[in-house]
């Protein structure tokens, strides 16, 4: 099987990413595991995909380091046609191009939704990644799972809802993700809320949303493959992240510590509540971000933490998930006709 990594930019990939470890899981189980950017795509006159892309060319490897030292060797690019790939996984972040480079924010739903009308297997859905391009995706799931929320550029409906909520709030961007410009507003912080949203509202919509006291205590990621939690002997891969400091996020690329977590039946209830339309959607792997009852946030593009899930439970859960895409690539052999948003999730 050849599979296809799709990156921000392979040059700023690092060794500990959720990405490196799936291609190497991949490369250990007898697969070719290739790196593209964003960037690298080709559409060409006759209508054909083309990428330049790179792999680590050892048969093995003894460290995600040396791995993607190899990967990332100027010497390794080549110019490949996507047809001769059999699946390739979004695992680029949009919101981090965002600012630095906005054309790329499409350009990665916009090439896989070409691929995946070639014939090559794409995860997540392409086309329901364009979908969730912004904040405004999660509310399209039920209302049950969802903090309270108004998406508005009006300041006034935004300081009402805020009194609505006791005069305390989560206010951030509707495009982006990492925890990127997220602030907390209470009463003691008044004063300063029309700056607050100003900043926000001058690059577009602003989410305000209820404010979870347990988000004192962190959040818990939860692996979501093919709908249901990951699980591989007996483990599930979701840790608890939690930060020290005085910063409301709790993301790992904010400082966030991960730990074990106990998932609860409460948790199990969320993923069967979103199960339907994470299936329905064709997203294979996500991240589910939950604070007490509520689910905080869907990770569609690059859910990110297998290594911490490994550290903490002596997992590795990579291959069950490169095991799984097997799976998906032999129906595709038997099935051609099964469109890629069903196959996705099947």
């Amino acid at each position: 099987m050849k599979i296809g990594f799709v990156v921000n930019d392979i040059d700023t990939e690092k060794a500990e990413y959720t990405t490196n470890r799936l291609a190497m899981a991949a490369k250990e189980m007898g697969h070719e595991a290739w790196y593209m950017g964003i960037g690298d795509f080709a559409y060409e006159p006759d209508g054909s995909l083309s990428v330049k892309t790179r792999t680590g060319h050892a048969k093995t490897y003894r460290s995600l380091e040396r791995h993607l030292a190899d990967v990332q060797k100027p010497d390794v690019e080549q110019m490949i046609p996507m047809a001769d790939f059999d699946v390739v996984m979004l695992r680029n972040d949009p919101a981090d191009d965002a600012e630095s480079d906005p054309w790329r924010n499409n350009a990665g739903v916009a090439f896989g939704q070409l691929i995946a009308s070639s014939g090559v297997l794409v995860v997540n859905d392409p086309t329901s990644l364009a979908n969730a391009l912004s904040k405004a995706y999660f509310q399209h799931f039920p209302e049950i799972v969802r903090p309270r929320t108004l998406i508005s550029r009006d300041e006034g409906m935004i300081e009402d809802f805020i009194k609505d909520l006791g005069g305390k709030a989560v206010l951030k961007p509707l495009q982006g993700s990492g925890g990127a410009g997220v602030f907390l507003v209470d009463r003691k912080e008044a004063p300063n809320l029309t700056q607050i949203i100003e900043a926000i509202s001058r690059d577009g919509y602003v989410v305000a949303q209820e404010y979870l006291p347990e988000a004192k205590k962190g959040d818990v990621r939860m692996f979501v493959m093919n709908g249901q939690p990951l699980m591989v002997d007996g483990k599930y891969a979701a840790f608890r992240r939690t930060n020290t400091t005085k910063d409301i996020r709790s993301n790992m690329s904010a400082g966030g510590k991960a730990t074990k977590a106990a998932v609860t039946d409460a948790m199990l209830e969320m993923v069967e509540i979103v199960r339907p339309k994470l299936v329905s959607d064709g997203m294979f792997l996500v991240g589910l971000d939950i604070v007490g009852d509520k689910l905080m946030e869907i990770n569609v593009f690059s859910p990110g933490g297998l290594g911490s899930a490994q550290a903490l439970y002596e997992v590795n859960f990579a291959p069950a998930i490169i095991a799984e895409l097997e799976r998906k690539v032999n129906i595709r052999r038997h099935y051609p006709e099964i469109d890629n948003r069903t196959l996705a999730t099947s």
